[in-house]
């Protein structure tokens, strides 16, 4: 009995070792250099996105960057440009096909066809579902799914005729986990992250490389811009809050390296920040029980009310707690990541 358990064991660690291995090989021969490729980052001009930006400049990737608010638009532009960035700006509405059609058509001639895609662009709404409104589902699937879709389609059929090409589509831990609060938003991640993986399966074949990225909360600055509904101070209090609380969010230089890495070696899905990560594992073990602890959760949020369906940023929203030294991070992130 000692020597079959011997053996099995064995048997399970060369099995190990053979998995290891074969992952190192496939990750050598996938590495993937930035020098010189022409990326797209949707949502570029702030935020994540931004950051994402100054990483690929500095890896000499020529960069085109879109957004629907010229004056962020203007300031990276005239950021990454300084520092020696080749790049173009667009103020494209990436929700409108056609706005998207024309944007990569201009890229192509200005640049050359699109290497990596990165669709970043995305709207948060927060509040009770009781405050939500036919079209705030509608706007999150249009940012998070359509919009992420037809950037896709205008580039895949070159990356495919190349032999090569990557995307990166940042879904959320929110579309591995549906959180209260946040259910349009959820959704809408819920479906980008299902078209992501779908499209990886269909165009590995063409040695077209599509990674999805489940960000949990980050430093990057961005709930001051976020969407609020119902009690909107207390709503943004408790987002800005835990955004701004290293135990729990990442910074947004780790996340961007750490997407970079992915897209780098072709990875198929990453999710980043421990709490992220362990809420994705339960979840898939125990569905239900997640579910039904969220429910409970929910009981403690911000009921309705306030300015029920009617919405406000992030930064309308201010209180003595977001204005204190609890939310320094998110402030020093905001300042730096144009977010202002």
């Amino acid at each position: 009995m000692e020597k079959k358990t011997k053996k099995n064991l064995l048997l399970a660690g060369a099995g190990l070792g053979a998995l290891l291995a074969y992952r190192s090989l496939v990750r050598q021969k996938r590495e993937f250099s930035f020098k010189d490729r022409t990326v797209l980052i949707t949502g570029g001009s702030r935020g994540l996105g931004l950051v994402l930006a100054r990483m690929l400049a500095e890896q000499g990737a020529k960069l085109a960057i879109c957004s629907r608010t010229k004056h962020q638009l203007d300031a990276a532009r005239a950021e990454l440009s300084a520092g020696g960035a080749t790049v173009l700006a667009f103020n494209c509405d990436v929700s409108d096909r056609a706005q998207v059609q024309a944007m990569i058509k201009e890229i192509k001639d200005e640049l050359g066809p699109v290497e990596v895609l990165i669709n970043n662009a995305g709207v948060i709404s927060a509040g009770p579902l009781e405050e939500m409104q036919v079209e705030d589902f509608r706007e999150a699937m249009d940012i998070h799914y359509w919009a992420s879709l037809y950037t896709m389609l205008e580039v895949i059929p070159e990356m495919k005729a190349r032999g090569e090409g990557r995307i990166v589509n940042i879904a959320s831990i929110g579309g591995k986990v549906s959180v209260p609060h946040l259910v349009p938003y959820s959704g809408s991640k819920f479906a980008l992250v299902g078209m992501s993986e779908g499209f990886r399966a269909e165009l590995l074949k063409d040695n077209v490389l599509v990674t999805t990225i489940n960000p949990g909360l980050m430093r990057t600055g961005s709930a001051r811009n976020a969407f609020l509904k119902g009690q909107n101070e207390k709503e943004y209090t408790a987002f800005a809050l835990l955004d701004a609380n290293p135990m729990i969010s990442l910074a947004a230089d780790d996340a961007a390296r750490k997407i970079l890495d992915a897209c780098r070696f072709g990875e198929a899905e990453v999710t980043l920040g421990l709490n992220a990560k362990l809420a994705s594992i339960f979840h898939g073990l125990f569905p239900g029980t997640v579910t039904d602890i969220l429910g409970l959760v929910n009981h403690f949020l911000p009921g309705p009310g306030g300015i029920g369906k009617e919405r406000v940023r992030g930064y309308e929203s201010e209180t003595n707690l977001t204005r204190s030294v609890l939310n320094a991070p998110n402030q020093k992130a905001a300042q730096e990541n144009n977010e202002l």
